[in-house]
């Protein structure tokens, strides 16, 4: 095959996308105090976004030096599991990131770490399954006129994946306005407390929301495109608008180790500590909530 630059594009963020979320796994992986639930959450993210990475960067080396039509359906359904597992974990840690706030009290119990596990399953559960589908027989390679925007992907694959993603965003929707008004309530109720000026309840509340507003919009304006096009688009349609609207996906799973766990000060300080010996690797974890991740 002649080599389209948009596959190699593609396995050049497949590239950067790996190394993020391994030192974002083998982080969490390797230290003790990174087993709250909070933390699992943001390692099955990681993890998820790894392999969606490796699935990209062996799509690529399959199909110019190994082209195989069973390969093919193993590396797309690697694909399908991880985008879908990833999106699933970003719904994971709004729901918990929206329970620590409204069940403040209860969250630090062993209710919650159950919850998670459970969480936990169901994600990568429903992810495998969906991403058996094309191995298990479910995929266009025997009759082409049922083919998708994404080979051999079928189109009510795709559609099903789509309408998937579309209640996902709108449940992750409805938890962050939901989200917004308790954490403007706590700011307000602080703000009396403690005599605040009215323009520091300002500065705190519209922080807060821009963050809200950051991650949700980053997710909105990576998937959305792709999303839409899977419902319109069809097989006889130009190559270029699948890849031209891919591309922004794949740079989802690029941002959210930045914004789900560079961040986090807990793992900063794990960082740090490696690369520069900078903090004590016995310093004590101070516990954040969840939503502050």
């Amino acid at each position: 095959l002649a080599l389209n630059p948009w596959d190699v594009v593609l396995c050049i963020s497949g590239t950067i996308i790996s190394c993020e979320n391994a030192i974002v796994v083998v982080v969490i992986f390797y230290t003790p105090a990174f087993r709250a639930p909070m933390f699992l959450l943001i390692g099955s993210l990681a993890t998820a976004d790894l392999l969606a990475g490796l699935g990209l960067i062996l799509h690529f080396a399959f199909v110019y030096f190994i082209p195989s039509e069973a390969i093919s359906l193993l590396t797309v359904g690697l694909l399908v599991t991880s985008f879908t597992a990833s999106v699933s974990s970003l719904l994971t840690i709004t729901i918990d990131r929206y329970l620590s706030l409204y069940n403040a009290l209860t969250y630090y119990s062993e209710r919650t770490v159950t919850r998670t596990y459970i969480m936990l399953i169901l994600t990568w559960g429903a992810s495998i399954c969906y991403g058996l589908l094309p191995v298990m027989g479910w995929n266009c390679l025997k009759e082409p006129s049922t083919c998708s925007i994404v080979k051999p992907l079928t189109k009510n694959h795709l559609i099903i994946l789509s309408v998937s993603f579309f209640m996902v965003f709108a449940v992750m929707l409805q938890l962050y306005v939901q989200i917004c008004k308790i954490v403007c309530r706590h700011a307000h109720q602080i703000a009396l407390q403690r005599h605040f000026l009215a323009s520091s309840h300002y500065v705190t509340t519209r922080k807060g929301i821009a963050t809200l507003a950051i991650i949700l919009g980053t997710f909105a304006s990576c998937w959305l495109p792709f999303a839409v096009y899977c419902l319109l688009g069809d097989y006889t349609y130009p190559a270029l608008y699948t890849y031209v609207t891919l591309l922004p996906a794949t740079y989802n799973s690029m941002i959210n180790p930045i914004i789900y766990a560079f961040r986090n000060q807990e793992i900063q300080k794990v960082l740090w500590t490696v690369c520069c010996g900078c903090f004590s690797s016995t310093l004590p974890f101070r516990s954040r909530s969840p939503s502050d991740v």
